[in-house]
């Protein structure tokens, strides 16, 4: 692992990069938690993210959004923050033109801005998502979710809220071309304290499933019960009001 500076949209932004030995390895992104209330890429959950996917084979990056640690600007609560992880994305793809898959994965804040990332570049096939702020934030912009992953959540979040989070995901997997997995670390706090391993294997046994295709295909065919629900599903999003914090 070593440390890296690149060009961001205001400026140097700061981070960490483990390049696989491998030139075609898949690559991977890490979003950190939010900047105001402590968010770095030195956090426990993105560092055992960042881990899981180093010990995997991939080449993965973390950094700094703008105003924390060593990189440059103001923080925007999104505009900002997206725009910077674009240019790590950039930076993280330049690095590894033969990687075969491209993944992102954030914690918190950090997978708010990873799940508009996704919305926004084709180039990625996969994504982790801990402990959404499904309560704060507004993701109805997931319609649809562009491709497959999991969101993880901690039944005890006291920041965070499992409920809605279960929502958001079940909303998630109405979609015809969903399918996001979702799983709950029953004891997990907002933090994951004492269940850090949990979120690793959690997080380890997906990504072995998706890059060995040990995942059955979703089927194709509904049944009108189902067609029902989906479109229930959607209208709910579309009628949620959410306000973005």
């Amino acid at each position: 692992m070593v440390e890296v500076l690149f060009n961001g949209p205001a400026g140097r932004l700061e981070g960490r990069y483990h390049k696989s030995a491998r030139n075609n390895a898949p690559t991977a992104l890490i979003l950190h938690p939010h900047p105001q209330y402590g968010g770095t890429m030195n956090n426990k959950v993105v560092y055992t993210l960042f881990s899981c996917f180093r010990d995997l084979g991939f080449s993965v990056l973390r950094f700094n959004f703008r105003s924390v640690g060593r990189s440059v600007g103001q923080f925007e609560d999104g505009p900002g923050e997206l725009a910077d992880a674009t240019a790590a994305l950039d930076w993280l793809q330049h690095q590894n033109p033969d990687a075969k898959q491209c993944w992102i994965a954030g914690y918190s804040f950090g997978s708010w801005i990873a799940m508009q990332l996704l919305m926004r570049r084709p180039d990625i096939n996969n994504f982790i998502a801990v402990s959404p702020p499904a309560n704060e934030k507004d993701f109805a912009f997931l319609a649809p979710c562009p491709t497959s992953g999991l969101i993880i959540q901690g039944g005890k979040d006291e920041i965070d809220s499992p409920e809605l989070v279960t929502q958001l995901a079940r909303r998630l997997n109405m979609q015809r071309h969903a399918d996001v997995d979702y799983a709950m670390i029953e004891e997990g706090d907002h933090m994951y304290n004492n269940h850090l391993v949990d979120l690793y294997k959690v997080a380890g046994n997906y990504i072995l499933d998706i890059i060995n295709h040990r995942r059955p295909p979703r089927k194709k065919e509904f049944t009108p019960e189902e067609e029902a629900l989906m479109l229930q599903a959607e209208a709910m999003f579309d009628d949620d009001d959410d306000d973005d914090f």
